[in-house]
């Protein structure tokens, strides 16, 4: 796994991250200048208290991670605006903040309170987007997490990730949990523990349920879990061993990895459980599924041509095409959102790296350095790449910008993160 070049580093130290005794360390690593990101500046909401959750820091720390943003100090301007006519608009520019985010914090009865925001263009001195929020003092880190993701839109046009969450397994000495967490490794919760490998996390569409594979049947086995009731089922219990689970677009089928007949072969089975349908009848190994998002193709890895290469067929079966042809080791499949872009891992040199391919050109470009990366995934927006790397002998999470101008880091203590998957939109 690999140590990543560090060209500049922003430090942005977050709050316990609830494994144990395990701190969660947020590092904003910038690799060059970014592409086109946005000067803003976050200034502190009127009457917002330390016990509401950190409201603004969350936010920025949000509009940092992604890339997208250069963050301006505001105690840098002598000029603490809580409403539009209180800005002074050519000490901001002299700044260089192209935008200003201010808001306030009032008492609205019954224990809830009021968050208000409004985010402002500097130059044109009009309101961009904003909103309000009626909530109880606990939520506040949620809606920061909202008006991050509605400065995102306003700002790129593309909607905001930050109210998603991330899946990854904890690994500390010989013991395993399976993880979920919000974006900035905060509010995380264990959902299965286990003496025995758990690996392969997969999301649901709808975000309620997680499909990951256990060994503590002393094989390898599929389970679904229900991350609201915490209940789980086994859905790929065969003979020999059942891995690798890919959801389709629509939640209701898996494709998984079965060897009942030997070799590694795709299955397509009901997301319930039941009976499997072998997709594809190759002797050679065929294993990693993913579906496209319009659920008309599987693309997978085969040894078929010789050595590890992707390939897509139609869900319904038929012939195999091959997708990558630089390289002579290409795993771990992952299609953007709107299916244009594959990210995966190619072997180079004794180096395991991620790679991002334009499906029209076939064109690609390398996203991780060092020795060895592996699991990449989008955020559900496709403007990020999720994968676990390493840093001194650490397994340690990576979110890369896709053009990978910039990189955050996620870390815990005393354990190595390792096999994660992002959430889709949709966040229960």
């Amino acid at each position: 796994m690999p140590s990543l070049r560090t060209v500049l580093k922003v430090m942005l130290l977050l709050a316990t991250l609830a494994a144990g005794s395990a701190r969660a360390e947020l590092t904003i690593e910038i690799i060059g200048a970014g592409n086109s990101r946005h000067a803003i500046s976050v200034l502190p909401f009127k009457d917002e208290a330390p016990t509401q959750g950190n409201l603004t820091p969350v936010i920025r720390n949000d509009l940092a991670l992604s890339g997208a943003f250069r963050l301006i100090d505001p105690s840098a301007v002598a000029n603490v605006p809580f409403e539009p006519a209180d800005i002074r608009y050519p000490l901001w520019q002299a700044a260089g903040a192209q935008s200003l985010a201010i808001g306030k914090v009032e008492s609205a009865g019954g224990g809830q309170i009021k968050i208000s925001f409004r985010l402002m263009d500097a130059s044109q001195r009009k309101q961009l987007t904003g909103g309000e929020f009626t909530v109880t003092p606990d939520r506040s880190r949620q809606v920061a997490h909202a008006i991050a993701d509605m400065i995102y839109e306003a700002i790129t046009g593309q909607k905001g990730f930050f109210n998603t969450r991330l899946a990854y397994v904890l690994k500390s000495g010989r013991n395993y949990a399976l993880q979920i967490s919000d974006v900035d490794g905060q509010r995380s919760q264990t959902i299965l523990r286990s003496s025995e490998p758990i690996i392969s996390p997969s999301w649901s569409p709808s975000g309620r349920h997680i499909a990951y594979v256990s060994f503590a049947s002393q094989k390898p086995v599929v389970w679904v879990q229900d991350l609201a009731t915490g209940q789980r089922r086994a859905v790929a219990n065969f003979k020999g061993s059942n891995s690798a689970p890919a959801w389709s677009p629509d939640g209701s089928k898996l494709a998984v990895v079965l060897t009942t007949s030997g070799n590694s072969q795709i299955y397509i089975i009901n997301a319930a459980g039941g009976p499997a349908r072998r997709l594809m009848y190759n002797g050679g190994i065929d294993t990693e599924p993913t579906f496209s998002p319009d659920g008309a193709m599987v693309y997978f890895v085969s040894d078929r041509s010789g050595n590890p290469q992707i390939y897509r067929v139609p869900v319904n079966g038929g012939d195999a095409q091959r997708v990558t042809w630089e390289g002579n080791y290409n795993v771990s499949p992952k299609l953007s959102p709107d299916g244009k872009t594959l990210v995966y891992i190619r072997r180079s040199a004794g180096n395991f790296r991620v790679m991002s391919q334009d499906l029209a050109t076939n064109d690609s470009r390398q996203l991780s350095d060092g020795s060895y990366s592996e699991r990449p995934s989008f955020a559900p927006n496709g403007r990020m790449v999720l994968y676990s790397s390493a840093v001194g002998g650490q397994s340690v999470l990576y979110a890369a910008t896709a053009d990978g101008s910039s990189k955050v880091k996620l870390a815990v203590l005393n354990g190595d993160v390792q096999d994660p998957a992002w959430g889709p939109f949709n966040n229960p």
